[in-house]
């Protein structure tokens, strides 16, 4: 049998990613509120952002291309963390609210 060095070994009782000791956390609200909105704003930033860009609306093309940089800038981190929420909310495997990180 091995040596195994219990300091650096980790079981359930020691994994404290879950929340507070006692039992996994609840969802998220905030964060999912927050990812969210970055997902609604990154999606009207892209679009406005196209807008302004053909039309040349409130300015030049670069203007355009600027919105739409920043949209697409929020809409990536807003995309990912609200599919791990519905996904950890449907209960696939391997998604979980702990995925999450607080804000």
């Amino acid at each position: 049998m091995a040596y195994v060095d219990h300091a650096f070994s980790i079981t359930d009782e020691d994994d404290l990613v879950g929340g507070a000791i006692g039992g996994p956390r609840g969802a998220p609200v905030k964060e999912i509120a927050f990812a969210a909105a970055l997902l609604a704003f990154g999606v009207l930033g892209v679009v406005a952002g196209l807008f302004m860009a053909a039309n040349q609306v409130g300015g030049d093309t670069a203007h355009g291309i600027f919105f739409m940089v920043l949209g697409i800038v929020m809409f990536i981190p807003g995309f990912y963390y609200t599919r791990i929420a519905y996904y950890a909310y449907k209960g696939y495997k391997g998604f979980s609210f702990s995925n999450i990180p607080p804000i």
